[in-house]
């Protein structure tokens, strides 16, 4: 049996989580994985074990970054709230107001605050496209903004896998001028000294985790039209993984970095907009941003869901006991959440993917580990 090294500190009192990270790679659950967690902004939780390669020849250490993909949404929502100001509507502007056109076929009424509740209608192309469309984020976003979408904006919700991120991104580009990324890496990451990017540099390329991909498909459910167009189409998603892949900026999928920062970026919603006691989100923005837009039947995903501006409220207790918690999942099983509560966030990432569409057996072994300590 594989030695897998583990190391890190545990705060007196949350030995149980220790205890749950070991047994995840004691049972052959894990490759290679962190998991970080902050309460009322002080570190009790920061471990690393394993592997960051698929051959096991590089162990898994503090500089290791992966790919936390959907995991990435609410951290893209938050650098969207950081700018909103700008707009006298908030997210209450239309989007056609910002980008014209985007109001073609139908979708001259969508607002910001539906599409980042995911509920614009459009999660990805019906019609073939050319896969590699998906690395060429603004050619990506033109070709999305003509669509028609898949059921009337603004009367039901399902989940925008890959498409919510070419369009946020998109909005924030034409609100601040800058790209997501790098409103992120400058006015939020960067002075805080936090280890994640959306786009990530070639200099950081030799500390990504190998990601070992999961062997079976998801369930989805009944396949609809709007869930083929989002997972099963040929041209549904890239390339993942690769140098360009990493390289540019997807705000729904390709976020890398430590469980630390990740931890430290949901503690925001933990904390009412603050960074390490620092206002990054306006009061009202930050409001605006964590209210309920939408719960019910998931017209993508097989499940009820309910969504914010952009990152999901644990209306199904998936996510810890406390139903006012912000939280999200990512492909393969990453984790997060703000606990706005107790002041307490979590991030758990890995590069041992399963097929689990949220609450990963081993993320969620973790979280319930975390609760019981508290």
């Amino acid at each position: 049996m594989t030695e897998y090294p583990i190391s890190g500190v545990t705060a007196p009192g949350f030995e149980p989580v220790l205890e749950a990270f070991e047994a995840n790679f004691a049972e052959d659950k894990e490759l290679g994985a962190g998991v970080s967690a902050y309460l009322d902004g002080e570190l009790i939780v920061d471990l690393h074990g394993g592997f960051a390669d698929r051959k096991k020849e590089r162990t898994w250490d503090k500089q290791t970054v992966v790919p936390i993909y959907s995991t990435t949404k609410p951290i893209a929502a938050l650098t969207l709230a950081h700018v909103i100001d700008a707009l006298p509507a908030g997210y209450d502007t239309v989007v056609a107001d910002l980008w014209p056109e985007f109001g073609a076929n139908g979708k001259n009424a969508i607002t910001i605050a539906d599409l980042v509740s995911h509920q614009a209608g459009l999660p990805g192309f019906v019609d073939p496209v050319d896969p590699a469309i998906w690395l060429d984020p603004p050619t990506c976003s033109a070709a999305l903004a003509p669509l028609a979408p898949l059921w009337e904006p603004g009367t039901a919700h399902g989940y925008h896998p890959l498409t919510w991120g070419y369009l946020i991104g998109e909005i924030v580009q034409r609100i601040d001028g800058r790209s997501l990324g790098a409103v992120l890496r400058e006015d939020i990451t960067g002075p805080a000294g936090l280890d994640f990017q959306i786009g990530t540099p070639v200099a950081d390329h030799d500390r990504v985790a190998e990601i070992m991909r999961p062997r079976a498909l998801p369930d989805l459910g009944e396949i609809n039209d709007a869930t083929r167009a989002a997972f099963l189409t040929k041209w549904a998603a890239p390339d993942r993984g690769g140098a360009i892949w990493r390289e540019i900026e997807i705000p729904s999928a390709n976020g890398i970095g430590t469980a630390n920062a990740v931890a430290q970026l949901y503690g925001i919603y933990a904390h009412d907009g603050h960074l390490n006691g620092k206002r990054v989100i306006s009061e009202a923005a930050f409001d605006a941003l964590t209210q309920s837009r939408v719960k019910g039947q998931d017209l993508v995903l097989p499940y009820v869901s309910e969504f914010a501006a952009g990152v999901m409220r644990n209306n199904i207790g998936l996510y810890g006991p406390n139903p006012d918690t912000l939280c999200h999942s990512g492909w393969g099983g990453s984790l997060a959440l703000g606990d706005p509560d107790r002041g307490l966030s979590l991030a758990y990432v890995m590069n041992r993917q399963s097929n689990s569409l949220q609450a990963d057996p081993r993320a969620t072994r973790l979280v319930h580990a975390l609760y019981g300590c508290m």
